[in-house]
């Protein structure tokens, strides 16, 4: 008996930090837009950056993100943990040295399914240098940058 409990603490406690390391995601000022307004689903079907359109949101998160059509946003709602990008869309390198640092839009990778963004080129071309390396210790950094940062 107090085994299970035991067991079943431990799952609630690591379904609660999963919940708060969800909780950070870079956004553009008191606007609350994510991936500066970019369709985080076109990244993966269109494989380029295309605008959003401030008339097709999502909230997810705390965060609004766009779209580029109601399609897009629907996959999104969906299926919201394949298309938000990793580390709540901050620099991935940056989280792999316990840092949150802002994002070009132009270092995108889609990656393993999933939607990777850096700093700059220089820091992308760092990041991509040991790419599995660098991927783990983000994952590994980020819940405590989360609630660090987080709300």
């Amino acid at each position: 008996m107090i085994k299970k409990l035991v067991i079943a603490f431990s799952s609630l406690i690591l379904t609660a930090t999963s919940s708060m390391a969800g909780d950070l995601v870079n956004v553009s000022g008191a606007s609350g837009i994510a991936v500066n307004g970019y369709d985080t689903v076109a990244f993966f079907t269109e494989k380029k950056p295309v605008h959003g359109d401030p008339s097709i949101s999502v909230k997810h998160q705390g965060a609004t993100y766009l779209f580029s059509s109601k399609e897009n946003a629907a996959k999104f709602e969906a299926a919201p943990a394949k298309y938000a990008p990793q580390t709540g869309g901050f620099c991935t390198y940056g989280a792999s040295v316990g840092a949150l640092f802002p994002v070009d839009i132009n270092t995108w990778q889609v990656r393993d399914g999933k939607l990777y963004l850096n700093l700059n080129p220089t820091i992308l071309k760092a990041f991509n240098g040991d790419f599995a390396g660098n991927v783990k210790k983000a994952d590994a950094n980020w819940a405590g940058l989360a609630k660090k940062h987080g709300k």
